[in-house]
């Protein structure tokens, strides 16, 4: 019988995600790929120290523990490297050395690492590495460009903490689009309209239903075993306020999801309540909300739709920019 990934929720992470690989990427860009590859080589047996992704992919697969059959497991994170196998003996020695039961990779020496994510199973990507996130996004497949944080982790806290921002992440743009055409009345205007019309599902829904599932999973072998705690918390933390929430709810009862915690937060700084909740990993598709949130929590940025397009006033405003340098330019 064939390895039943299909069964589980996967995330695919690249070296970069998972670990802090900002030396040897900095020996890359300065000396080139042959001493990079020396520099990984004579720093083999020396372990990486842990990435932005690295709480997240911890407590994720903490979540298997007391499970002995590896097919029952409901969780399994993969490396998608875009290092070759020799230079990539480094990323596996260093979760060795971490102790992450990972065992499932692909080195592609350069080449697209998400292409291999349909047969991993994988419903998510994280990379450092904004072309192929941007490239992966594109192709229609989940995945987000992890964020350098200051954010310190705690090994006894052992609860995993996910939060979401919800139009352009969870759900889909088209609301996020009209509040553009239109601003924050028509916006509202919209969304009461439609306040009973479900949202399509935007590009991390499928992972979002995933971790809703999991969460069932904890729930019911929490019920079956006194002494076993569920350790997954989700929010849900977007800019929406009154009347536009009621479309939140709506989306959220048709797709049967519970969410632990949901902020409306109606254009208020998203930090101070990230702070609070302490999210292991936070999703955003906007980048200003990402750079700011970062200070305080691990975060992804989703470049997806309306809101990583720019605004035309700021492509007529470049343009402008160009002809003046242009102008100057000349003799």
């Amino acid at each position: 019988m064939p390895y039943p990934i299909d069964q589980k929720l996967v995330i695919a992470v690249a070296s970069s995600a998972l670990f802090d690989l900002s030396k040897s990427d900095s020996v890359y860009r300065k000396q080139g790929l042959k001493a990079y590859r020396e520099y990984q080589r004579e720093h083999e047996a020396v372990s990486l120290n842990a990435g932005v992704a690295f709480p997240l992919v911890r407590r994720l697969l903490s979540l298997n523990a007391g499970i002995e059959d590896e097919n029952e497991r409901p969780v399994e994170v993969n490396l998608l490297s875009k290092n070759d196998p020799d230079t990539g003996l480094r990323v596996f020695n260093s979760i060795e050395t971490f102790n992450l039961p990972i065992s499932r990779a692909a080195f592609v020496n350069g080449g697209n690492p998400y292409r291999y994510m349909d047969g991993f199973n994988a419903s998510l990507f994280l990379s450092a590495n904004i072309d192929d996130v941007k490239a992966a996004i594109k192709m229609g497949k989940p995945a987000g460009q992890v964020f350098p944080t200051h954010f310190i982790d705690t090994e006894d806290d052992m609860e995993l903490r996910i939060a979401f921002d919800f139009d352009g992440v969870i759900a889909d743009d088209s609301s996020e689009a009209k509040f553009r055409e239109g601003g924050l009345d028509e916006f509202q205007k919209y969304e009461t309209d439609y306040a009973n019309v479900p949202l399509s599902q935007g590009p991390l829904a499928r992972f979002f239903r995933e971790i809703a599932r999991l969460q069932k999973f904890e729930r019911e072998r929490q019920e079956t075993d006194q002494n076993y705690i569920s350790r997954l918390r989700t929010a849900i933390v977007t800019s929406r306020n009154a009347p536009a929430h009621k479309r939140v709810v709506t989306t959220l009862r048709d797709w049967d999801i519970e969410v632990d915690e949901v902020l409306f937060l109606g254009g208020i700084e998203k930090s101070a309540f990230l702070q609070e909740f302490q999210p292991h990993i936070f999703f955003d598709d906007q980048l200003p909300h990402v750079e700011r949130a970062a200070e305080v929590t691990p975060c992804v940025h989703v470049p997806f739709g309306v809101a990583n397009q720019p605004k035309p006033e700021l492509v007529q405003q470049a343009h402008e920019e160009y002809e003046k340098n242009k102008m100057r330019a000349t003799p």
